[in-house]
């Protein structure tokens, strides 16, 4: 059974016995999604509270059986702002805190949930378990892969839930989908196609900007170094910068990443992963690639092919962001959170896929019944999904600039699957489509990197095994292998 939370339990008694006395005998731990009894409310503490984590709060704040306690942002300006926009939503203020260690050490906070910058997530999600508490942390659930493991023996060693905030998971039409391509109804199934066909501009011309007044610079930093501001714009563009985000690899794509690997049934990381690609089209304070392929092979059996593009595209099969799975017998095409089609091979549509869900009611859920196995995204699955992304940003980070020629050379040589140089040909016509000039172009192109799923290591590459994790700055620390 979950802890459940004291705050104002004395205010609440007589209010909580007269609820109790008009309920019936079940209650939500017998399956109602949620609890009318004030003293079965779970506190949350919600850390990161911009974009995706504004949309964390209004899910908790609208439920009856929790209540926002802590709204957590080291940007004083925004930590206002959500509080008294919960306020009027749930009818009771929360505590704003610039420092989520005030919050875990409150017994009365049940439930972390945080969307911070990508280089905070897997030390929030350690930090919390470790305090005794269950927590959802948005994707990637990890800024490399080596925390990523940490967070996951953490979640397992201190018996706590731990959501991914992958919420395709949970959503009925990708399931069903799922289910399809896995129960062999398009035949054999050897080849995914994740998709991130998603416009991005330039950020801006890289140089020296001022922090804003409001922000603690030193909690937003927390494991990076502090750095000087190089982009003009403060949030959201450090994911396009790698001492804070992976690039759209691992901010949309993790969740194509996810569907993609979720469908081929695969439950360790590639046995070898190659990426090339560049920042093309314009020159700005961005360090990711705004053009990137990643190739994952599964041992000569599998084969995960993920396509990155920042500029204007043609959609792929009805699909901007999407996966496709190509099978013996047709094919399935996912061209939304909740939604996608089956194929016969002749291009017939055979089946539609839709249908919603509510990945916040899931880990609370899971929160309640104490199973991990109950979560939709359990931090197996997001720690997995997510170093997929990572491995395939190291190797386009340890590549070479090369010519297209030296390139289509480089990948005859990869022979995973028939598509890699099918994949490059669309990929360069949608570059000349943008007027970049791929004859000049120098391309960023990394080594095809053996790993080793197991130890999930890079047998004997010591560039490559570097980037499995960073420099921490102390206290920010996430702990090494062996001493979770």
């Amino acid at each position: 059974m979950a802890r459940f939370s004291r705050r104002r339990f004395l205010e609440d008694s007589l209010l909580a016995a007269a609820a109790a006395a008009a309920m019936p005998a079940t209650s939500v731990f017998a399956g109602e999604k949620q609890s009318s009894s004030p003293n079965e409310k779970l506190g949350v503490a919600v850390v990161g509270c911009g974009g995706q984590g504004n949309s964390h709060l209004s899910a908790y704040a609208s439920r009856k059986d929790t209540e926002v306690l802590y709204v957590v942002d080291p940007d004083e300006k925004i930590g206002g702002q959500r509080v008294e926009a919960v306020a009027k939503k749930q009818g009771r203020k929360p505590q704003w805190v610039a420092d989520m260690r005030k919050a875990f050490d409150d017994k009365s906070v049940d439930l972390v949930s945080t969307a911070t910058p990508n280089h905070w997530h897997s030390l929030v999600g350690y930090w919390a378990v470790k305090a005794g508490k269950d927590a959802y942390v948005e994707k990637p659930i990890s800024h490399n892969v080596n925390e990523g493991r940490r967070l996951f023996e953490a979640a397992r060693k201190y018996g706590r839930i731990v959501q991914t905030g992958t919420q395709c998971r949970s959503m009925a039409g990708s399931i069903e989908a799922i289910e399809y391509v896995r129960s062999g109804k398009i035949g054999k199934v050897n080849l995914a196609r994740g998709l991130c066909y998603k416009r991005r501009g330039s950020i801006g011309a890289r140089g020296k900007y001022e922090v804003p007044a409001s922000v603690n610079y030193d909690l937003w930093s927390g494991p990076a170094s502090i750095l000087p501001l190089t982009r003009p714009k403060f949030h959201y563009d450090w994911h396009w910068q790698w001492a804070y985000g992976n690039g759209d690899l691992g901010n949309q794509g993790i969740h194509q990443m996810d569907i993609a690997r979720w469908g081929l049934g695969v439950n360790e990381l590639s046995s070898a992963v190659m990426g090339y690609g560049g920042r093309l089209g314009y020159e700005d304070a961005g360090d990711t690639p705004n053009t990137e392929v990643i190739i994952h092979d599964f041992g000569g059996q599998k084969t995960l092919v993920f396509e990155v593009r920042g500029l204007e595209t043609a959609a792929l099969k009805d699909a901007h962001v999407g996966v496709i799975f190509y099978g013996t017998e047709g094919c399935v095409v996912l061209t939304s959170y909740t939604s996608g089609a089956a194929f016969d091979p002749s291009g017939k549509l055979v089946k539609k896929f839709n249908g919603g869900g509510d990945h916040f009611d899931n880990f609370i859920q899971a929160a309640r019944s104490r199973k991990h196995q109950d979560l939709r995204a359990d931090v197996l699955e997001g720690h997995l999904s997510s170093a997929l992304c990572h491995t395939g940003n190291i190797s386009y980070r340890l590549g070479q600039q090369v010519s297209l020629a030296e390139l289509k050379k480089g990948l005859g040589s990869v022979k995973c699957c028939d598509d890699v140089m099918d994949t490059l040909d669309r990929t360069t016509a949608h570059l000349a489509a943008n007027k970049v000039k791929v004859e000049d172009v120098k391309f960023t192109v990394g080594p095809m990197l053996k790993f080793d799923p197991k130890t999930e290591t890079f047998p004997g590459n010591d560039a490559a095994n570097k980037l499995l994790t960073r420099e921490y700055r102390k206290p920010y620390v996430i702990p090494a292998a062996g001493e979770v």
